[in-house]
């Protein structure tokens, strides 16, 4: 399935007084992950919003493997883990610039309808460039 990687430097508000990466910020390091995936695919969160769809998280599972730091270079490698119909499966691997493991995770979203909060199918458009 289709593969994305993204990379940026952890800041140090995201760090505790001992320089690791708070556990919390690895949500919003996985929702970077997921935004790239979708860019890269041609498809942005704005646009969808745009159009009506929301995609809200209703299930998050993360393994910490290893620590994050203040400034390391950090990879979130993003695969989709099925062809989406009414949910979208994101598998996540996440590595310092030493290639070191430091945390796996799943996530799964649902399309919604922006107006009634009701789940929708995943849009065609982002079928059609999924491909079979």
């Amino acid at each position: 399935m289709e593969i994305n990687s993204y990379s940026f430097r952890v800041r140090y508000a995201e760090t505790d007084q001992m320089g690791v990466v708070y556990h919390g910020n690895y949500t919003q390091y996985l929702e970077m992950g997921r935004v790239e995936w979708l860019r890269a695919l041609g498809v942005t969160y704005k646009s969808m919003e745009d159009n009506g769809i929301i995609l809200p998280v209703i299930s998050l599972h993360i393994n910490y493997k290893k620590s994050a730091l203040y400034d390391d270079l950090i990879t979130v490698v993003t695969q989709l883990k099925s062809k989406p119909l009414v949910k979208i499966e994101f598998d996540y691997k996440v590595y310092n610039e030493s290639k070191e493991l430091l945390a796996t995770a799943h996530t799964v979203l649902a399309f919604m309808d922006k107006k009634t909060n009701r789940p929708i199918k995943c849009p065609d458009y982002i079928l059609e460039k999924l491909g079979d």
